[in-house]
């Protein structure tokens, strides 16, 4: 009890803004550094003279260079400085909980997923143990934070104090001049994993990024639609479906009851271009991969006559300028039933809508969000629930293996009763040459090397977060397939293009699947 009394009395003593700088970056770095110390040491021939230089210039450098930059928040911004701090170590704790919990790095693709998540999906993290992280690693530093009484500090130790501290991390960084390989070869999950400057750096980045992908997208050279023959494609955006839990692959479990049994059915091994959402769905678009916005496919299509379709349940789309686009609260209103609150919803009136069009030419996209987690088990319908025990936890570390694969699994059998729906659809309308295309916008992390869900950077992501299903089904005396070993999410602009006779100086024959 005394020694708490003491403590009480130290911490509501007045303190020297130095000291108050050094005690907030030792609790940063002891509370919110777990995760980089770990990768670093899983990194690092620790037992080795340059590995521990290494640690002990990057355990120094962190906490000289944090308490520098707490030093000049707050006597520089004084007020407003605490409440910036208190922000960082809010969202610390959480970004944390997240690192922790599902073993992300907090880069740019990252902060991308987390502005593109809606309400719906962030609802589905919430659990006791954030609430914890946040209660016991960002409140109780912040009332700390609010409550320190600091000395008033004179210009000239100010200027002496930030001198020699700037001074310090310089010779530091020159000093470590022979690792400076080392950690720029991993500058990535380093910096994705530094609190709080992983998202105080990539959060500008993304909205620097964003802002050049929102300036006017290049148009495409006019394209011409060759024959008048009625022709439709479906395209099938999926959501974190990976090729492996595919029987159709070859998985030891019959998740493809329908597809197997289909006729003209056909699937290729492909990979991603990325592991998040936004750029996956943004290299299925775009006629070539590029950082530039060019105009992507539904946007070309309909601009050149085509019958164009977007319908969605999902989020994280390159802007779609069309006629018809059709979000999740749009196409609610229209159905009605137990389905309506799943993916089968993209499909409700499907049919109706491709016999009402006056073009011979429509392209529909369906962007599903299937198998996207944490909450795997809440994403199809309780009768599709073939494999058990599940998963029910947010927190996926919480669940065995066998739970977890089983409820995502539950997801691809989910899958395939969709598009066997759509294919069963598209047999009914016999005026038309059909295709169905399902490509998966990237793939999921079940566990495997302690990993979940997605958004690794590619550079060191695993083959279940970008090796995906690339599914083709043509209708009778359409079209054959070409003979691919291999393809990737660029194939669907020109296969697209070619299905439905559009001539476009943009046409590449190589990214065509069909003959």
């Amino acid at each position: 009890m005394k020694l708490l009394n003491l403590i009480l009395k130290k911490l509501t003593d007045e303190i020297k803004l130095t000291y108050f700088a050094l005690i907030l970056s030792a609790l940063n770095f002891i509370l919110f550094h777990y995760p980089f110390y770990d990768f670093v040491f899983n990194n690092l021939d620790c037992k080795s003279l340059n590995g521990i230089t290494i640690i002990s210039s990057l355990v120094v450098t962190m906490l000289i260079a944090n308490a520098f930059v707490f030093y000049l928040i707050v006597y520089l911004m004084r007020t407003v400085g605490r409440i910036l701090l208190v922000v960082f170590f809010t969202i610390n704790s959480i970004a944390v909980y997240f690192i922790n919990t599902y073993h992300i790095i907090v880069d740019e693709g990252m902060i991308g997923n987390v502005f593109n998540t809606n309400y719906a999906e962030t609802s589905s993290f919430f659990s006791l143990k954030i609430l914890l992280y946040l209660f016991f690693m960002g409140i109780i530093p912040s009332i700390y934070i609010i409550k320190a009484k600091i000395k008033k500090v004179a210009v000239k130790r100010f200027l002496i104090t930030s001198s020699a501290a700037l001074l310090f991390i310089i010779i530091m960084i020159f000093a470590n001049a022979g690792n400076w390989l080392w950690i720029d070869k991993y500058s990535g999950q380093l910096g994705g994993l530094a609190m709080p400057w992983s998202y105080s750096v990539n959060i500008p980045r993304f909205y620097i990024q964003k802002h050049k992908q929102n300036r006017k997208e290049i148009l495409l050279p006019d394209a011409k639609i060759k024959d008048r023959q009625k022709a439709v494609v479906v395209l099938v955006i999926g959501e974190s479906a990976r090729k492996q839990n595919f029987s159709l692959y070859g998985y030891h479990k019959n998740t493809n009851p329908l597809l197997s049994k289909t006729e003209n059915v056909f699937h290729f091994d492909a990979t991603s271009c990325a592991t998040y959402t936004t750029a996956g769905v943004k290299c299925i678009l775009e006629h070539t991969s590029s950082n530039e916005l060019y105009e992507i496919l539904p946007n070309y299509l309909y601009r050149n006559k085509v019958e164009v379709v977007w319908r969605t349940s999902n989020w994280g789309e390159p802007p779609i300028h069309i006629e018809h686009y059709q979000s999740h609260d749009y196409l609610k209103q229209l159905c009605e039933g137990e389905e309506c609150d799943y993916d089968e919803i993209l499909l409700n009136g499907l049919k109706d809508q491709i016999l009402a069009s006056s073009q011979n030419k429509i392209l529909l996209i369906l962007h599903t969000s299937t198998s996207h987690g944490p909450t795997y088990s809440k994403k199809y319908p309780p009768h599709f629930e073939t494999f058990k025990p599940v998963c029910n936890s947010v927190e996926l570390s919480k669940c065995t293996q066998e739970e977890l694969i089983n409820a995502y699994d539950n997801t691809i059998v989910y899958t395939d009763y969709i598009l066997h729906r759509i294919i069963e659809s598209l047999k009914e309308l016999n005026e038309y040459q059909s295709t169905m295309i399902f490509v998966s916008d990237h793939g999921e992390s079940l566990g495997e090397k302690n990993l979940y869900m997605h958004g690794m950077p590619m550079s060191i992501a695993p083959k279940e977060q970008y090796e995906i299903p690339f599914i083709v089904w043509v209708s009778d005396g359409s079209r054959k397939l070409k003979a691919f070993d291999h393809l990737s999410q660029g194939h669907v602009f020109h296969s697209v293009l070619n299905f439905l006779s559009i001539e476009s100086p943009v046409y590449n024959e190589e990214l065509n699947i069909f003959e």
